[in-house]
C-alpha cells in the first residue's frame, strides 16, 4: 500500500493500521471505541488501566478481529510471569491470542530471558508480535536496529522533541525498520493547559498535538488516551485536516519550549 496521512504500514510486521491508535486507561466510553473503529481506528491498546468499558468494546469488536491490532501490555519485571500476564488479559477480553505482546516501560536493554519467553508464547499462538516502550530516546535505535522487537513506542511531542535528534536520524531503512508508535502527544496535557504558554500565543488543542506527531513521517501510529466521545472525535479531527504547515510547526513548537521551560 501507498502509505498517506492517516494509513502506514506498521514498519516490518507489514500490517495496514490507522495513524492514530486508542488506549484503555483514561475512561472513554465503550460506544465511542466502537465509533473510533468504524472511522478505521484499528490500533487498540488494551494497556496499563483496563477499564471494563474498553475491554467491552473489544469483546463486540469480535466479529472484525482480523480488521484490528489487538496490542496488550506486561509491566512484569519477571520474564516467568509473561505468559500469566498475558493469558489473563486474554482470558477477560474472551480472545484467543494478541496481535502484539508490549513489554511495558523498558529503559535498558531487555534481558534475552524475555524473548525467549515470548518465543514460546508465540509458539503456541498466543501472539504474533512483541513490542517494547521506553523513555530512554536513544535506546531506541538500538532496539530498531536489529530483529528483536517488532514494534517500539517512544515518546515524542512539542514538549519534548527530542526525537528529531536521538531517534528519528539514526533509524535503519524504511523496510527493515519496526513499526513505531508515538505517546504522550499533548505531554500529559501540559500542551493544552498549562499557564507557561504565553497570553499572546494560541493554546494547543488535542487535535493540534496529534498533528504534530503525525506530521513526521516515521511515526507509524501517534497514540491516544481519550477519556470521552469528545476526545475521540478530535483524534479523528487530526486525521481529517492533515499535517501541519511549516507555520503551524513553528507555533507548535513555540508552545512546547514554553511548556518545557526553555525560551518561547
Amino acid at each position: 500500500m501507498i502509505c498517506s496521512f492517516d494509513r502506514a504500514v506498521l514498519g516490518r510486521t507489514g500490517i495496514e493500521v490507522c495513524r492514530i491508535g486508542i488506549s484503555a486507561s483514561y475512561g472513554v466510553p465503550g460506544a465511542a471505541v466502537e465509533r473510533a473503529f468504524e472511522q478505521g481506528v484499528n490500533y487498540i491498546y488494551w494497556g496499563t488501566m483496563r477499564r471494563a468499558e474498553f475491554g467491552k468494546a473489544i469483546r463486540n469488536l469480535a466479529p472484525h478481529r482480523e480488521r484490528f491490532v489487538l496490542v496488550i501490555q506486561s509491566y512484569s519485571r519477571m520474564a516467568s510471569l509473561l505468559g500469566f500476564s498475558l493469558e489473563r488479559a486474554l482470558r477477560e477480553l474472551r480472545f484467543e491470542y494478541a496481535d502484539v505482546l508490549l513489554l511495558g516501560m523498558w529503559n535498558r536493554p531487555l534481558p534475552p530471558r524475555y524473548l525467549e519467553a515470548f518465543h514460546r508464547l508465540k509458539a503456541r499462538g498466543l501472539v504474533r508480535y512483541l513490542a517494547i516502550s521506553t523513555h530512554k530516546r536513544k535506546l531506541v535505535p538500538e532496539f530498531a536496529s536489529g530483529n528483536d522487537f517488532d514494534i517500539v513506542h517512544f515518546r515524542y511531542n512539542a514538549a519534548h522533541p527530542g526525537a528529531e535528534q536521538d531517534i528519528f536520524p539514526h533509524l535503519p531503512p524504511a523496510d527493515a525498520c519496526p513499526g513505531l508508535v508515538a505517546f504522550t502527544a499533548t505531554s500529559w496535557g501540559q500542551l493544552l493547559k498549562s499557564r507557561k504558554i504565553p497570553r499572546d500565543l494560541p493554546r494547543p488543542t488535542a487535535t493540534d498535538c496529534y498533528r504534530f506527531v503525525l506530521s513526521r513521517p516515521e511515526v507509524d501510529v501517534c497514540m491516544t488516551g481519550p477519556a470521552t466521545a469528545e476526545h475521540v472525535e478530535s483524534a479523528l479531527e487530526a486525521l481529517r485536516r492533515g499535517p501541519m504547515s511549516e507555520e503551524e510547526l513553528a507555533w507548535m513548537r513555540r508552545a512546547g519550549r514554553a511548556v518545557s521551560g526553555k525560551a518561547a
